[in-house]
């Protein structure tokens, strides 16, 4: 481990000192286009300033502008217009010979001209949707220190995001399960966005979207809008920008991670574009030299998207996500790494989707978007003690998913949107749970799931927003979910309102019913299931914002959800069933359930968030809650993802164009787990919890330094990103869990990832 990041360092070092005799002050173009938000109609004479230097432009009767000869480095653009909001876009990287591309959506002012100078617009993003709204650039995400590129690990400084396992990224939003989350890209939803995937929940280690295809991301953490359905904690809204449509460029990638590349370019003359990327991971390196045992991972993964223009007023675009993941372990290896389960992980999963763009006028637009999703999983568990199988997966599930949006502009004040969607379930099952003796020392019975499933899912929403007063903004909405396996009809009203009391200061409140289907790999191991209700969550949230300076935001936010209908296992009276894909890593098979589940999570959250106007640029997140469940003998336990506290300090500086470093501190209280009753499990040679103990005792808090430094060097024609990031620079044994050790049959600790370097390289022509 020492050697490596010697020798890492050493090549960094000797990188840097030889490319930099051939450095050369180059220039880039910033490009881009300005409509109207709500309508995506171009405005015409928009003001485009590059800060701090004498450069402009105007937008043309397209809304497009082309600002030639900007000096390379990381520019912020302010684009004003009268009559409509300013909006600041920061982390403009300008590159040789390259075109940086933005694209601007103002909003419509119902300020006097002097009142908007305070409000800058360095949040525009998530001025349209306040409440639990976050907003990063595909710039901070790459940047981000512990990140390694991946959208879902910066979001993790987030005081929404539990903290229980660094070495996976899935999302535990404001005390929600992984299976709660819904991911967006373009219109078309995407069921996981990472490598491995686990069945039924978004969960999973490695993220699977390239970070060079982002626009930007939204994530709602709560009290989201009708427009999206059938899920209860989170939406993260994707968005990938357009290849370019002037000329070829091209991307190589290379860490210890793996190499990639990037390509794009235009179609007919700038009508259209495409980009492509193509990954291959070695991150094999990477876990020999952590503490982490058990398989390899080797996966890749491929991604596009086209986008042509059939007209002025009709857009089309295509896009394709593609993943292929795979790592074994044999029972020797199994014994070698004290891990109690061997087996094979073979995975295929990939999405394609069309997406088309009508823009009406004036009074709005319309998508509609088609997708096919394709899920081919082959992996099996079995017992590294006995031999013996515990599980197997041969399923194939498929989706067609169809959307429908329609922004209408009823009035200067009075907006509606509303549509529908669908989704057609086409699942090949073959699961088989076979015999074990569970954590409570019971023997399992055997179950076979292998059948096919031909359902439907369907939903229609509205929701109109209203200015009936100056400053006060009231958004209701509603919409009606019918799922035809279990012939459900459920129906979620939501509520929303925000006061400005200045330009620099806002209360917002909502509250909403959400409904979800359970997963359905729990729906189909019976029957009698079909009868079981659909989980379902109430939203209460209050939160406040200030300007502290124009790129300086604080946000607090109060929420409360309260669950029910969630689905309990009468075998297992003291445990909540949908944290089992967290907990073992998949959904286990039950002989019996309930509906009769309870849980709440309640919070307060405070974040100051500061964009990259000049050198400095961070995030301050810090929140105290409480999330628990009901068990079937009436007593509240915490739920695995209650950390009680958590603080996040994330942010970086800029000295000049050259260099860039960054660091993200986090800490976190121990998560509740259930201790093994030892006398038992030494007995039984397998894991036998003490039942007295389930949820009360609490691991040890979590806190964790990342570092990272990145130099860029231009050329006259490309740049190259050279960067050397430490994960848990001081080394933190944080735990993840406490298991038995079935191989030695003793207690053992199973802990994150220690002292880890992370290298790579960019470099673009």
């Amino acid at each position: 481990m020492r050697m490596l990041f010697v020798f890492s360092f050493f090549v960094l070092a000797f990188l840097f000192l030889a490319i930099s005799v051939f450095g050369q002050t180059s220039r880039g173009t910033i490009k881009g286009i300005i409509t109207e938000n709500g309508t995506k109609q171009p405005l015409a004479g928009a003001n485009i300033l590059v800060k701090d230097l004498n450069l402009g432009a105007m937008s043309d009767s397209d809304g497009k502008f082309e600002i030639t000869n900007v000096p390379v480095g990381s520019r912020v653009v302010i684009i004003s217009y009268i009559g409509y909001e300013t909006v600041t876009k920061t982390d403009i990287v300008v590159r040789p010979e390259r075109q940086s591309f933005i694209e601007a959506e103002l909003k419509p002012s119902q300020l006097d001209m002097d009142e908007v100078v305070v409000n800058a617009g360095y949040f525009s993003e998530t001025e349209s949707t306040p409440i639990s709204a976050n907003n990063f650039s595909a710039e901070e995400i790459r940047r981000a220190p512990g990140s390694a590129g991946d959208v879902s690990r910066i979001i993790m400084g987030l005081p929404s995001i539990a903290k229980i396992n660094d070495t996976k990224n899935s999302l535990i939003v404001r005390g929600g399960s992984p299976s709660e989350n819904a991911f967006y890209l373009d219109n078309i939803e995407i069921p996981n966005i990472n490598h491995y995937p686990i069945q039924g929940s978004s969960a999973g280690p490695i993220g699977l979207i390239n970070v060079d295809f982002i626009k930007d991301v939204n994530l709602l953490t709560g009290g989201f809008s009708s427009v999206y359905g059938d899920k209860l904690s989170s939406i993260m809204e994707l968005k990938f920008r357009e290849g370019n449509r002037d000329e070829f460029d091209i991307q190589f990638d290379a860490s210890m991670q793996g190499v990639g590349a990037t390509l794009e370019g235009p179609i007919n003359n700038g009508k259209g574009s495409y980009m492509v990327s193509a990954r291959r991971c070695f991150f094999d390196l990477i876990f020999k030299t952590t503490d982490i045992n058990g398989p390899i991972p080797k996966y890749s993964d491929f991604q596009g998207k086209v986008v042509y223009d059939i007209s002025e007023k009709q857009k089309i675009s295509v896009l394709d996500i593609l993943s292929q993941d795979f790592s074994y372990q044999n029972r020797e290896e199994g014994y070698k790494f004290d891990s109690n389960q061997f087996g094979k992980f073979n995975m295929l999963n990939n999405t394609i989707g069309i997406n088309w763009q009508y823009l009406w006028g004036a009074k709005g637009y319309t998508e509609v978007s088609a997708s096919h999703t394709y899920m081919d999983y082959d992996y099996n568990s079995l017992e590294t003690r006995t031999g013996l199988e515990q599980y197997t997966n041969l399923s194939k599930e498929q989706q067609v998913t169809l959307r429908n949006n329609n922004h209408y502009n009823i009035g200067k004040s009075d907006l509606l949107d509303f549509g529908l969607d669908m989704k057609f379930m086409f699942y090949n099952y073959d699961n088989h749970y076979f015999t074990y003796t569970d954590r409570l020392g019971n023997a399992t019975p055997d179950l076979l799931i292998k059948d096919k499933y031909n359902t439907t899912k369907a939903g229609v929403f509205a929701n109109y927003t209203v200015e009936p007063i100056e400053n006060l903004s009231i958004t209701a909405g509603a919409r009606a979910d019918y799922f035809d396996y279990n012939e459900t009809t459920s129906y979620s009203p939501r509520l929303a309102v925000t006061y400005n009391f200045s330009p620099a200061t806002a209360v917002h409140a909502a509250a909403g019913l959400f409904h979800q289907s359970l997963p359905f790999v729990l729906l189909t191991q019976s029957d009698d299931y079909k009868k079981l209700k659909d989980p379902e969550a109430i939203h209460y949230i209050f939160g406040f914002t200030h300007l502290l300076t124009a790129d300086t935001k604080l946000t607090i936010e109060a929420y409360d959800k309260e669950y029910r209908n969630f689905p309990m296992d009468p075998s297992q009276p003291k445990f909540f069933v949908i944290d089992q894909s967290v907990s073992d890593n998949s959904f286990l098979g039950h002989g019996s359930l309930l509906d009769n589940g309870k849980a709440y999570s309640r919070g307060i959250e405070l974040t100051i968030q500061k964009k990259l106007a000049s050198d400095f640029y961070g995030l301050i997140g810090a929140s105290y809650s409480r999330a628990k469940y009901r068990d079937l003998n009436g007593e509240w336990r915490s739920r695995i993802y209650d950390n009680k506290f958590t603080f996040t300090i994330d942010g970086g500086y800029k000295p000049d164009e050259k260099w860039e470093f960054s660091m993200r501190w986090m800490y976190a209280g121990g998560a509740p787990y259930t201790p093994y009753n030892s006398e038992l499990s030494a007995a039984s040679g397998t894991g036998i919890y003490n039942l007295n103990m389930v949820n009360q005792d609490r691991l040890p808090d979590y806190h964790s330094l990342n570092l990272r430094v990145d130099r860029r060097f231009n050329f006259a024609s490309s740049s190259l990103v050279l960067y050397l990031s430490l994960w848990n620079v001081y080394a933190r044994e944080n735990v993840i869990s406490y298991y038995w050790n079935e191989i030695d049959n003793k207690l053992s600790t199973e802990k994150m990832w220690s002292l880890m370097p992370i290298f790579g390289l960019e470099y673009e022509l």
